[in-house]
């Protein structure tokens, strides 16, 4: 039986007016891959800032055993000194550093002062090497993808020596691709003797590549089930993280489909620095009154782009074609004019372009919607009180006050907000990009519940995920995106994940 290397002895963190964590209780054994489940806001994030000394000791009760030994980390350097590193869901890389800068910041390979270049780019190769990367260590972060970006996070943690290894989301924003990639290395470290601690919301995912699975629930530890063999489903830790079963993840539905409400025409855009670059060739799509339509594609394949620059031309240079709602051509110079004709776009990125983290949850419901709830330049604070505690109510945010920082919030509670602020401004498309990224099962119902809500008031739905299955659960038709261009449409009732793909991956020529 392999020992335990980590053991986390009745936690309990309290924020103001929250108990985040409740004598939650963790054991890792040496050399395993842990899987800590929950729904948003259950204390799985924060059960890792305090394990990795971002919560130092003192600001919460219990002990944490690390080799047999209690550990009383007051930063993130104490637990790095023991081989402990935790890679957090945003990646914490400098966009305008290199690689090899990204890799050894704060770690430089230096003597007297002075960096040895020669010997931080020889390092630098031996870390890419073992991650599977081929790139330049003087590549600049900017110029990789996501998920390049995730493998350089990885060998910033073997360069500390990492004897366990937390991995918070770690393919939220990957593709199945780089997802599938990163998982395998995961079990090449496991070889190697590196013991893990995954959090993920993917639990295909988790039930592939976990040992052992701790569900934690309303800020407690539930339980810890040991996975032999396929023994453990994804029904039953669904069971287990909302404690019942829910026996059926899309929300049925009736749809009542209408007239074209909107429809875009030959659009074209080019990229905003890159004059030459055409991101989106030639597109041509319609969606009609209580549909929800989907878009599917690769990372890179033009989706966010394609929505962005439809709201408002927020993204693009050089962009032509015709917008048509309710059969009239509109043109929408920029954001709030696209919110005039009824336009809404949820972000992918919510922390950084979704919301204001450091304001009240009021404050960001109404940001869009501020007409509404004024008088020339003077906001009535009782209306505006009024529709977010509304919104609070019907959306199901968990929160004791709508006065609470919207930092402060869960991932899924954080999506319920972005939601809010679109639907107060009574848009009748409402577009949304990867609207469950990073939420747990039991809020992404919710979020399935609240699409097919809009559908039935007659609005359209544009859907944009790369998780083919809620593709495929939610959506009445889909159409397929790669490089740049629709490669393929797909009705409800011929939509799989083979005939997707297969379109998903047609070259720029292969147009259907």
């Amino acid at each position: 039986m392999a020992a335990t290397i980590l053991e986390m002895k009745t936690i309990t963190k309290e924020f103001p007016g929250v108990k985040a964590l409740n004598n939650v209780n963790l054991q890792v054994k040496q050399g395993e891959i842990h899987a800590l489940c929950g729904e948003n806001g259950a204390g799985k994030s924060t059960l890792m800032k305090v394990l990795s000394g971002v919560y130092p000791h003192g600001s919460y009760e219990g002990d944490i055993l690390y080799n047999g030994n209690v550990c009383n980390f007051k930063s993130i350097k104490d637990s790095e000194n023991l081989g402990i590193v935790i890679i957090h869901q945003e990646l914490a890389l400098i966009p305008e550093l290199s690689i090899a800068e990204n890799i050894f910041l704060g770690n430089e390979q230096a003597k007297r002062g002075i960096i040895n270049w020669n010997e931080t780019i020889l390092k630098t190769r031996e870390l890419l090497n073992k991650v599977g990367l081929t790139e330049d260590p003087n590549t600049l972060i900017t110029n990789l993808g996501v998920g390049k970006q995730q493998l350089v996070e990885i060998a910033k943690a073997l360069s500390k020596e990492v004897k366990l290894l937390i991995l918070d989301e770690p393919t939220a924003a990957l593709n199945e691709d780089d997802s599938e990639n990163l998982l395998n290395l995961m079990l090449e470290f496991k070889k190697q003797g590196i013991s893990m601690i995954i959090i993920s919301h993917k639990l295909n995912e988790i039930t592939k590549v976990a040992d052992s699975i701790t569900i934690i629930r309303d800020g407690q530890s539930i339980e810890t089930l040991n996975v032999v063999n396929g023994s453990v489903s994804e029904d039953r830790i669904i069971k287990g993280m909302v404690g019942r079963d829910l026996t059926n993840r899309y929300p049925n539905r009736e749809p009542k489909i209408g007239k074209v409400i909107f429809e875009v025409k030959d659009w074209n855009v080019y990229h905003p620095l890159h004059s030459d670059r055409k991101v989106i060739d030639s597109v041509n799509f319609n969606i009609k009154k209580g549909e929800i339509v989907g878009i599917a594609g690769l990372m890179g394949s033009g989706r966010t782009e394609l929505a962005m620059s439809i709201f408002g031309r927020s993204y693009g240079k050089k962009i032509s074609g015709q917008l048509f709602k309710n059969g009239t051509k509109i043109h929408l110079k920029d954001i709030p004019q696209a919110i005039k004709y009824g336009l809404a776009y949820v972000t992918e990125d919510r922390k950084h372009f979704g919301l204001n983290l450091i304001d009240d949850i009021k404050s960001n419901i109404s940001i869009s919607s501020l007409k509404k709830i004024s008088k020339g330049t003077v906001v009535n604070q009782n209306k505006e009180i009024i529709e977010a505690e509304n919104y609070r109510k019907a959306m199901k945010i968990k929160t004791p006050s709508i006065t609470q920082l919207t930092g402060n919030l869960s991932g899924g509670n954080q999506q319920k907000v972005v939601l809010s602020k679109w639907i107060m401004t009574q848009p009748d498309l409402l577009i949304l990009d990867e609207p469950t990224r990073g939420i747990d099962v039991g809020a992404k119902y919710e979020i399935y519940t609240i699409i097919n809500q809009l559908a039935e008031e007659g609005k359209g739905v544009l859907v944009i995920s790369s998780e083919l299955p809620e593709l495929l659960g939610i959506c009445d038709r889909i159409y397929v995106m790669s490089e740049g261009r629709f490669t393929g449409e797909v009705s409800k009732a011929e939509a799989t994940q083979e005939n997707i793909m297969k379109f998903m991956t047609k070259g720029r020529g292969e147009r259907v």
